[in-house]
């Protein structure tokens, strides 16, 4: 595994696979939060942030998705990385197609941004990372928060009235992210990564147990928290995008596919064609990363050809109660 510590980078660090072959992901490292508070070190503001993400990450993903349903595209900039990551980690490479130079700071390296940031900087290096141009330094780089800034805190320069943390639906707003986080968006990594197959079999039955039971609650609900689009579906659509197209083969997440499942297959269809949602998605990325980055799990670097998915394809969804947030529906 690589990663930075004090401030130099190594590529021999032993990996995050424990003793049992658990997967264990590490903590991200900065932690500071935009608040509409006049006191507050970093305050909502347009211009002033810029976003270093992968299209491949899914945890990037969620970001760039409040970045665009909340129509901060204009307040928010971004840089995106090079799919495949050898052993310099993220790298810039605006000679590849929907890959971007570091606009910013000019590096080379994501690493090199967050030695900025941080002399003696010990962590993994991460996107999402939020950055902030006038103080110069890292505000975030865990995606759930830098979500929930895009979405709360910067509400007030988004030219969309997009609300995806709305009154009344927030108590189980964080239950529903908190509920799929381990064995969902986690628990494709931790059957892809496990050491052991006792680990791999554990993963694989909490991941296919947390889709059955999704599955069946988005029978009669659009929407994961009902009847409106929240940081809940954010937060399952950029794990149910990659399923089938990596996890399934890659992962080995293979007990079923989303396309085969009854209603998550017609929710993911649904969220892709909400406006604002596909432009996001970049399968080319997607599959470059996953099967070019983990030469442990696929040693060949082969890319897998399939699967050959229609998501544009009717869902009729909207039978059921709710619909997008009315500026969405009018960019339609």
């Amino acid at each position: 595994m690589n990663k930075l510590i004090d401030g130099e980078w190594h590529t021999d660090v032993q990996g995050s696979t424990g003793e049992d072959g658990e997967f264990q992901r590490e903590e991200t490292t900065f932690r500071d939060w935009i608040r509409d508070d006049p006191d507050a070190r970093f305050q909502p503001e347009a211009g002033r942030y810029h976003l270093y993400v992968s299209y491949a990450c899914p945890w990037a993903h969620r970001t760039l998705l409040a970045r665009s349903l909340k129509g901060l595209d204009d307040a928010i900039t971004v840089d995106v990385v090079d799919p495949s990551r050898a052993e310099d980690g993220w790298q810039f490479t605006p000679e590849k197609p929907g890959c971007t130079p570091d606009t910013v700071n000019g590096d080379n390296y994501l690493r090199e941004v967050y030695v900025k940031a941080d002399p003696d900087a010990t962590c993994r290096v991460t996107v999402p990372v939020l950055w902030d141009k006038r103080e110069g330094t890292i505000v975030n780089n865990e995606s759930q928060e830098i979500l929930r800034m895009l979405d709360v805190a910067m509400d007030g320069v988004a030219t969309r009235d997009v609300d995806l943390y709305p009154e009344g639906y927030r108590d189980e707003v964080d239950r529903i992210i908190d509920d799929i986080y381990e064995p969902i968006n986690n628990g494709v990594y931790r059957a892809g990564f496990a050491g052991s197959q006792e680990a791999y079999d554990r993963a694989v039955t909490d991941l296919f147990d947390a889709l059955d039971h999704w599955d069946a609650a988005l029978a009669d609900r659009r929407y994961l928290a009902g009847d409106r689009l929240t940081e809940a579906d954010v937060c399952m659509f950029t794990t149910l995008i990659r399923f089938d197209h990596v996890y399934h083969t890659h992962f080995k997440c293979n007990v079923r596919a989303i396309h085969e499942y009854d209603n998550l297959w017609p929710y993911l269809r649904d969220l892709y064609q909400t406006p604002g949602v596909a432009e996001t998605v970049d399968m080319d990325h997607i599959k470059e990363h996953y099967y070019t980055t983990h030469p442990g799990v696929n040693p060949t670097r082969i890319i897998a050809r399939g699967p050959d998915l229609d998501f544009e394809a009717p869902h009729d969804r909207e039978e059921l109660p709710g619909d997008p947030p009315a500026d969405l529906l009018a960019l339609a």
